[in-house]
């Protein structure tokens, strides 16, 4: 996976779209992962708005802290959170964090899953081992997530494949994307939504099929 393709991608022009003065609901989704693995690229592709990154450049005091030997392309990391918005309804908005990767910062990860609806764990297949911690800490705040391998060259594996290394249940999401494409971005966001309303649906099923009713 190139980082510099996911580090360097060009993001489109943010929209300058002002918060609505009617949006009263907000929503909150968390992507995480490995470092390198895209998540900024992913929260800049979908957000409406130029999203905020805090990104610093790498230097030599990282040596020996963090592995970059996948990643080499790799100039900036994320040292906080990266962070979109999406415009859902009139009243509802969606907000995007992006974790930070490295793992001396995820300290910072239980307290960005607070009030989360859900979250994305976007792997890189070449370091699976670096996303067994997110899904570890999503299962402990019980904070439902959705799996997105996410490509920026051809898979080599199947998604079976990569289910099995994970571990992962068969409930949870697994599919493919690339964070550098807007539509591919918004089908991972957009299957987290299906993932949340199904099990919505199977704990409280008279609840949501009032909700759903005309």
């Amino acid at each position: 996976m190139d980082s510099r393709s996911s580090d360097a991608a060009v993001l489109p022009p943010a929209a300058r779209t002002p918060l609505r003065s009617t949006a009263d609901n907000a929503l909150k989704i968390v992507v995480v992962g490995g470092f390198g693995a895209g998540k900024t690229t992913l929260v800049g592709s979908v957000s409406e708005i130029r999203p905020l990154a805090t990104e610093e450049v790498m230097t030599r005091a990282g040596i020996g802290v963090d592995d970059p030997s996948a990643v080499r392309d790799k100039r900036a990391t994320t040292v906080a959170f990266d962070f979109g918005r999406i415009t859902l309804s009139a009243e509802s908005v969606l907000y995007l964090f992006g974790a930070p990767g490295q793992e001396r910062f995820w300290f910072l990860w239980d307290r960005l899953f607070t009030g989360a609806l859900g979250a994305v764990v976007l792997v890189d297949t070449r370091r699976l081992d670096e996303s067994w911690y997110a899904i570890d800490r999503l299962e402990h705040h019980g904070t439902p997530f959705v799996v997105a391998r996410n490509n920026f060259e051809p898979p080599r594996h199947s998604l079976a494949e990569v289910r099995e290394a994970l571990d992962l249940s068969p409930g949870v999401p697994l599919l493919d994307c690339d964070a550098r494409d807007r539509e591919s971005s918004k089908q991972v966001l957009i299957e987290l939504v299906r993932h949340l309303y199904a099990r919505a649906e199977a704990e409280h099923p008279h609840r949501v099929e009032l909700e759903s009713a005309p």
